[in-house]
């Protein structure tokens, strides 16, 4: 089966460079789990003054049972990437330890 990653971009080129650093690092979160259909990742640049937390990075798995969407910003794109993967990966393992649980129960 096809993994499908699809990223898109608010008020920002997306060069292939990011792209291709997406694709390679998202593509990991297939193997967590065989169930997931479907990776949306939005890429966006936000300007505030403060100059903090301006690239967000959101995160949308699209998965047999209810879907899971993270958001995650900070001041340099690649660290918001990073930090995504980090936290899509904790909750898809977070879900499976919960289904693991409820097995054990009935």
């Amino acid at each position: 089966m096809d993994n499908e990653i699809i990223i898109s971009g608010q008020n920002m080129e997306l060069t292939e460079s990011l792209k291709a650093s997406v694709q390679s690092k998202m593509a990991k979160l297939f193997t967590h789990d065989d169930r997931i259909i479907r990776l949306r990742i939005e890429l966006s640049y936000k300007p505030n003054k403060s100059h903090h937390n301006e690239f967000w990075a959101k995160g949308h798995i699209e998965i047999q049972g209810p879907d899971m969407i993270i958001t995650v910003a900070s001041d340099d794109m690649y660290k918001s990437i990073d930090e995504l993967i980090v936290k899509l990966a904790r909750k898809i393992r977070r879900r499976h330890r919960l289904e693991r649980i409820k097995r054990k129960a009935c």
